[in-house]
């Protein structure tokens, strides 16, 4: 019986590790393509539209980083270092 569930417990963290390193890869990926599609934007010289960019950007320009970042995120979902990135830019 002991033996039984040890083996179980087993394949159940052998599992979750797989899980673990199929999903770290696959957040690197998207990553980097990411990148690629942020240098060809560049590239072609188009910008992603932000909905409410310029409440943001007002926000950003009166010193409200916090609340700016904070409404960038809302309004497109990202992150919290790109989303303090792209309010650094708007100033």
């Amino acid at each position: 019986m002991d033996i039984a569930v040890l083996f179980l417990t087993s394949v159940v963290i052998l599992g979750m590790l797989t899980v673990h390193n199929n999903v770290s890869r696959a957040e690197r990926n998207i990553a980097r393509l990411e990148r690629k599609l942020d240098l060809v934007l560049e590239h072609l010289d188009l910008r992603e539209e932000v909905p409410g960019e310029e409440g943001i950007a007002a926000l950003a320009r009166e010193g409200k980083t916090v609340q700016a970042v904070k409404a960038y995120r809302e309004a497109t979902g990202a992150g919290l270092l790109e989303a303090k990135q792209a309010v650094d830019r708007m100033t």
